[in-house]
């Protein structure tokens, strides 16, 4: 069961799906290439979230070359960068970047730099300063490698972090890397995370003096 409160001393922020509501224009955009290569869309988007594009390609269609899913995910990444339609915050996740505003926090996500300020942007979100995308690491969640550049540039060891995902390879990537994972809304709920919340309206955070900043899940 998952815990209702934690301890950590720096924030490692997944975006789509956890701060961002992106579901839209990745179900939009990966239907369509998952009908133009013969594939159930349905059964696609089980394996997309969280993933960078090559990385979600080459789980589906195992025997193509992997320099094929470089090229096209360069072109599905220009598509997603001006698909915004239907873009927004995940409930709270303004109110909840203001308060971590002044604790170490980075974002950490599968997007590169342009698609990550173009989401961010069109749900009205502050960029974090500190950013891991797409183009800071040489393989995609659910290796770890990502988390452990974040928590590496914050100056914090993995396990003084604590994750926010909301997918099962965000949360495998997590967990590999060693931090807490607090997961966000109903696709992290079955991957058991450390602390599990609807939305970042249900936290509750506190910072205390020597650093320590506690998680705490709001009673329903």
């Amino acid at each position: 069961m998952p815990k209702a409160s934690l301890t950590a001393r720096a924030l490692l922020l997944d975006m789509d799906g956890t701060l961002v509501n992106s579901d839209a224009a990745v179900e939009r955009i990966w239907r369509q290439w998952a009908e133009g290569h013969g594939l159930d869309p349905d059964e696609a988007l089980k394996v997309v979230h969280g993933r960078q594009g090559y990385a979600s390609m080459a789980e589906l269609l195992p025997d193509r070359p992997m320099e094929l899913n470089h090229a096209e995910n360069a072109e599905m990444l220009a598509r997603e960068t001006a698909d915004v339609e239907g873009v927004v915050p995940i409930p709270g996740a303004a109110a909840f970047l203001a308060s971590v505003a002044d604790l170490p926090h980075a974002l950490v996500t599968s997007a590169d730099a342009a698609l990550a300020q173009a989401r961010m942007t069109a749900a009205g979100l502050p960029m974090p300063e500190v950013r891991i995308t797409a183009e800071s690491v040489g393989a995609s969640k659910p290796d770890p490698e990502g988390f452990l550049k974040g928590a590496a540039e914050l100056g914090f060891t993995p396990a003084d972090c604590v994750a926010f995902e909301d997918s099962a390879a965000g949360i495998t990537a997590a967990r590999a890397a060693g931090t807490l994972i607090i997961g966000v809304g109903p696709r992290a709920l079955p991957h058991s995370p450390d602390l599990h919340v609807p939305d970042l309206t249900h936290l509750e955070i506190t910072a205390a003096p020597d650093g320590l900043i506690t998680f705490r899940r709001r009673a329903s």
